[in-house]
This record gives structure tokens, sequence and C-alpha cells, in this order.
């Protein structure tokens, strides 16, 4: 039992060496998973074959549709110039001078609007890079601030967000995505008003130190800042140019009202006594309407783009076809870490860590936020790590949540905010991406990705704790 459970530690810490060089996760991961089950004395292949592969699988039949219609809708958004505008509009809105809250806003409009948090960042860098410049702040800055609406309060706290991280915990609650929304706006209030706050200090800090845009070499020089710049350019370039900037908040619009008409009329109301018959037995509307009435949000979000771009059908079609390849890395990425995560919990090892989370206290929400975050770290993704601690600990939560009178609304919220907390450990897929992108290192800028990613995030969940078993969901 030592021996597995020291194998999960160094299993762990390999697989965060790993990520901070830049090895790819879907090659990391299992690579780390083999060494858990040697350490472990369980079969190698046996442990590859069915339970490995078998966890990746389902996290990819479960949501892939999301990852693949996201992909789209930012690729959508990209070509017909729409993103762009909205950062434009944002930008002009708030000044250089505000540039750090100008990054931050847009960021998070485009999150909420639907984008992947993978593809908000290639969309985002050429503007951010334009705004730091013409406000002359340190670039080191500039993950974090993207990262502030991409990978905190839009991910996970608003209510309503069409995020993977924010429809995980409908499955296991039978819940909506806009649980709880009086929690999760004083979430997202407490992460974003935080964020800002730290960013702000360290902009004044590094001015102080007489840091610049142009101030700080890189480990490479500052040319590979441009070279990477070129490259987020062509990646994000508009092919077209919207008849008025106001046409690109329709589609994001669309994605916000569908969702909501979806899970509070439109399926509700419909007889789905089919699904006890086979084949579609094991799902209910309960585990499900999260997740389909953000696909159907997803889709009217497309159309719109579509039809208010019905004169370049062809050409956006085309990039449709192409754009759906954009959602492989991510999804097997994070699949792969539910697949790495599926065999440590399948250690007789783990036993010890999921007995030691759940009598941390012997009350579901901080059990649900504890767990949540624990195995959240150890996987390095928010929406795999919440995916195999609901798995592994779902019934029992919620078994406990209501033995207790817990509202699972609450749950829910407190457990989708928890997963974005200890993810945004340096072996982060979406983090490597940010700082790959930016064209900066972990040494040189993870310290305020870690603070608005990891911090920020962790207190807020300490901080509504306290509130939801007091006032419950609200």
């Amino acid at each position: 039992m030592t021996l597995g459970l020291l194998g999960i530690i160094v299993s762990l810490v390999v697989l965060i060496a790993l990520a901070y060089r830049g090895v790819s996760v879907v090659i990391a991961a299992p690579i780390c998973a083999f060494f858990a089950m040697a350490m472990s004395g369980a079969p190698l292949l046996a442990g590859y074959t069915e339970i490995f592969m078998p966890a990746l699988g389902n996290f990819v039949k479960s949501y892939f549709p999301l990852f693949a219609t996201g992909a789209i809708f930012g690729a959508l958004m990209t070509a017909a110039g729409y993103a762009k505008a909205i950062a434009e509009m944002l930008a002009r809105t708030f000044g250089a001078r505000h540039a750090l809250v100008a990054t931050a806003l847009t960021s998070g409009l485009l999150t909420y609007g639907g984008i992947s948090t993978f593809v908000v960042v290639f969309v985002m860098f050429p503007l951010a890079l334009e705004l730091f410049r013409a406000a002359d702040i340190p670039r080191r800055l500039m993950p974090a601030a993207i990262a502030v609406g991409s990978l905190t309060f839009t991910m996970t706290a608003l209510p309503g967000s069409p995020q993977i991280q924010n429809i995980i915990p409908g499955n296991a609650f039978e819940t909506t995505a806009f649980a709880a929304p009086g929690l999760g706006l004083i979430g997202a209030a407490l992460m974003l008003g935080g964020s800002l706050a730290w960013l702000t200090f360290r902009r004044r800090q590094l001015a102080n130190r007489g840091e610049h845009f142009a101030g700080m070499k890189t480990s490479d020089g500052d040319q590979r800042v441009d070279e990477h710049s070129e490259v987020s350019r062509e990646s994000t370039e508009a092919l077209l140019t919207p008849a008025h900037p106001a046409l690109a908040f329709i589609p994001l619009a669309a994605m916000f009202l569908v969702n909501l008409a979806c899970t509070l009329w439109i399926l509700p109301a419909r007889d789905w006594s089919f699904l006890e018959n086979d084949p579609y037995k094991g799902a209910t509307l309960g585990n499900r309407i999260a997740v389909w009435s953000a696909l159907v949000a997803m889709l009217a979000a497309v159309l719109s783009v579509l039809l208010l771009n019905i004169k370049h059908l062809g050409l956006l079609w085309e990039i449709m076809g192409k754009s759906v390849s954009n959602a492989f890395i991510p999804i097997l990425s994070t699949a792969s870490e539910v697949g790495y995560g599926a065999v440590i919990a399948s250690a007789a090892a783990f036993a010890i860590i999921r007995d030691g989370i759940i009598n941390v206290s012997g009350h579901a929400l901080i059990a649900s936020a504890v767990s949540t975050s624990v195995v959240c770290g150890i996987t390095g993704s928010a929406s795999g790590g919440m995916t195999i601690a609901l798995n592994a600990m779902g019934d029992e939560l919620k078994r406990m949540a209501l033995e207790q009178g817990v509202s699972l609304e609450a749950m829910h919220r407190i457990t989708a905010m928890a997963s974005g907390g200890l993810d945004s450990m340096p072996h982060n897929g979406a983090v490597i991406t940010l700082l790959l992108v930016c064209g900066l290192t972990h040494r040189e800028s993870y310290q305020d990705v870690f603070m608005v990613t990891l911090v920020i995030p962790v207190l807020t969940v300490i901080t509504l704790i306290p509130i939801a078993i007091t006032f419950g969901s609200f």
C-alpha cells in the first residue's frame, strides 16, 4: 500500500515535470499512468486497455459534441470578424489606460459566449499584445490578464456558462447550468475583483522596478514573442468585415437566450418517458439537461453566424469543415488526464486519499469542494479531475447532501468553482497553451497565472462555503 501511494505521488511529480518541459499530456499521461500501475503492482496492459482507455473514451463520448461545436463557433466568430469587433469595441470603451480590464473582460465575454478556453487565447493574444504595447504594461502580465477572463469566473462561476466545467456537475447532481445563480454571481465578482486588484498591484510593482512592455527579455530573446504574435495573427485572421460591429453580439446573445430557454422551459416541457426504454436506459433529463441545453445553444449560435453572413455561406462552410479538427487536441488532452486519473482512482492506495478527503469534513459541500480540488490538482484539469472525482464519489456526495438538507444547486456551484482552483498547476493543458501562445515561459509568467487562476479561486470557494451552508442556494 505504501509503495502504491508513493507511486501516485511520484507519477504526479513526473507528470508536472514533463508538462513543465512542454511534453504533450497525451504522451505524458499514459507514461505516468504506467508508472503508477507498476508501483502498485497492477497489470500494465490490462490497466491500460481496461481502465485508462475506457475512461478516455467515455469522456470523449460524452463531451466531444461540445468541444466540436465550440471549435466551430470560435472559428466562425473569428472568420466573420466578430471576435475582433467585440475586442476592439471593448478596447475603445476602456482605452489603453485600462488595458488589463479590457483584456480580462473581452476574454471573459468570449468565454461566456461559448468559445472554448483553448480557442480564446488565440483570439485574444493579438489584441492583448497591442493593448499592452500602447499602455506600456510588461508583457509578462499578459497570460494572467487573458486567464482572468477565460479560466476563472466565466468558466465555473457565472450561471449559464456553456463551458464544460459548468456542465459536468449537472450530470452528477441533476442540476442545470444556471444552478445557484446568486452564489455564482458573488463568486464571479470575488474572482474578477481579486484578480484585477492583483494585476493592478503587479503592474505598479513592475513599473517601480523600471520594467516596461519591451523591457523584459525572455529566455530566447524578444524576437520569440514576435514570432508567436505572427502565428497567432494568422490563426485569428478575420476574413470578413461585419456590416456593423453590434452584429457581433447577436451570436453571443443567441447562445445565452437559447441555453436559458432550453434549461427552464423547452426541454422540461417535453415528454422524456422514452428514456426508460432501450437503448436510452441510464439517461434522464436530470442528468442530461445541462449538456443538451448547452449543445442546442451552441448550434443556435453557429446558425446565427451563418445566417448573418449568408452571402459568404460557402466560405464559412469550408471553415466549419476545417475547424472541427481544432477540437481534437483539447479533448484528447483532457481525456488523457481523465484516463490517468481513472488509473490512479483504481489503485488500492487511492482509497487512503479518498477516505482522507471524505473524513476532512462530514459536510457535503466541504467534502465535495475538497475532493474535486484534490483530484483536479492531481490531473491538472478542471473538467478531467471533476469527472473523476464525481465518478468516484458523486453518489456518496449526493447522498450526504440529501441527508443533510444541502441544496444540490449549491453543490453544483461550489463543485464547479472548486474545479477551477488547484487544476491550474504547471501541468494544466490550458496554462501551457496560454504561455506558449504568448511566447513566455513558466518562470516568466506563471507566478501571476498562479495567483489569478489558483490562489484567488481557491480563496473564493473558501469564502463561499460558509455562505452556502448558512443561506443555502440562491
